[in-house]
């Protein structure tokens, strides 16, 4: 009897709100919160269509992002309706993600695929080396973006790093990802990018082409973005490079070629106090992606943006409108995290699903648990009599806690499946 009612005992739930300063004046979102904008895109579908996510995929970085929809902090207000299929805004020191529209959607990168490109040959190639810029790398497709480099031009490896970042020069992308790519070449490059995708735990990313022109088969996601994207903040060298305005690519007498000036492309440098960063892309497939990062208060946050048209907001005033949202949240308002390097790698599947993030119960495929969260807290007296007594009852009353206690921590809109970006 007396096993029997301690079994029966009900389960303390933590006080969530109290936990967070600020949330209990913070207006929460309406019931009907905004579902993740989709604006039809008119060009065709992909070339190749993804293939289809595995449950552990979707659930990376905290099970608040496996949804197709909206998912915010409760203490958050209404995020702006921005053009863009999925979106994530993170916290680029402490990883935290503080809201998404469908996180981990596959979608088409474009020229921002060249933030792995970064992230993987930055710490590869010497910036003051010089090297001859060939006919392979300037084979590009007619008509995309390009810096200016001459065949048989010759150029230290910063000025082509500058070239990529500031005007997304296609040219520049194949030469870094050859002189990268060891004695593969360009090739080697791609299957060093994606072996760095794997690393980073962007477990949806797949690049063809080192530059982001679009291949079969190649996808990204939002979260996976934020993920690339802040490996590459975390290199000094890049973070000197994508907040260049302007950069000088050096004449080259030998082919009667005149120096010339860059300018950066992101405008966000120009119009957002803060702003320190980011990368530009379109191609008729992706449409518009847009990742962008700024500082303000001592935080530092990052937007990625994918699929986007361009209606009355270009793709960095959508990132600009985002960051400014989340720069009005609590310091410690969080939906999920972004996975450290290797993480995924090192860690076991957990034995039963993951809470939400915030929660601190996530286990989050092997991560630490969430900062603050106490092993145990309501807990003993249950476990105790489930050591004691086979526990099948409470095992089942655990997991419907579990479940309450997430559904109490983050605010998730499912919508129906989006479309694949086309």
């Amino acid at each position: 009897m007396a096993l029997a009612a301690a079994l029966l005992l009900p389960l303390s739930t933590p006080a969530v709100a109290a936990a967070r300063p600020g949330a209990a004046s913070a207006r929460r979102l309406p019931a009907a919160a905004p579902p993740c904008p989709n604006v039809p895109a008119p060009s065709t579908r992909p070339p190749q269509p993804p293939p289809p996510p595995g449950p552990a995929d979707r659930a990376v970085g905290g099970a608040a992002l496996d949804t197709s929809g909206l998912v915010v902090p409760p203490v958050a207000t209404v995020p702006p309706a921005v053009a863009a299929t999925s979106w994530v805004v993170a916290d680029l020191d402490t990883g935290a993600v503080l809201g998404a529209c469908g996180p981990h959607e596959y979608a088409v990168p474009a020229s921002v695929q060249k933030l792995l490109l970064a992230a993987t040959m930055l710490p590869r190639l010497d910036p003051n080396r010089e090297v001859t810029v060939t006919a392979g790398d300037v084979a590009i497709e007619p008509g995309s973006s390009a810096v200016g480099l001459a065949e048989g031009g010759h150029y230290r490896i910063e000025t082509i790093w500058l070239g990529l970042l500031l005007k997304s020069g296609n040219e520049a992308a194949n030469a870094l990802a050859r002189l990268g790519g060891g004695p593969d070449g360009l090739a080697g490059g791609v299957r060093a990018m994606n072996a760095e995708a794997h690393r980073l735990g962007a477990r949806q990313t797949h690049a063809v082409t080192p530059s982001g022109l679009d291949g079969p088969g190649q996808f990204t996601s939002a979260y996976d973005l934020a993920l690339i994207a802040r490996a590459c903040f975390a290199e000094p060298a890049f973070r000197r490079y994508t907040a260049t305005r302007t950069a000088q690519v050096p004449a080259q007498p030998a082919l009667r070629e005149k120096a010339f000036q860059i300018q950066n492309d992101n405008m966000l440098l120009d119009h957002y106090p803060g702003a320190i960063g980011g990368k530009t892309g379109f191609t008729d497939l992706a449409r518009h992606t847009y990742v962008g990062a700024a500082e303000r208060g001592g935080r530092r946050l990052e937007v990625t943006l994918l699929g986007a048209e361009v209606t009355t907001q270009r793709g960095w005033q959508q990132g600009a409108a985002l960051l400014d949202w989340g720069f009005g949240l609590p310091r410690d308002a969080a939906v999920g995290r972004l996975v450290e390097p290797g993480e995924l790698d090192r860690a076991t599947p957990p034995a039963t699903g993951a809470a939400s993030a915030l929660a601190g119960h996530a286990d989050l495929r092997g991560g630490a648990p969430a900062p603050g969260y106490r092993p145990g807290a309501g807990l003993s007296v249950a476990v105790g009599a489930v050591l004691v007594a086979g526990g099948a009852v409470l095992l089942a009353r655990r997991r419907r806690h579990a479940a309450a206690v997430a559904a109490s921590t983050a605010v998730v809109v499912r919508e129906g499946e989006l479309p694949e970006v086309d």
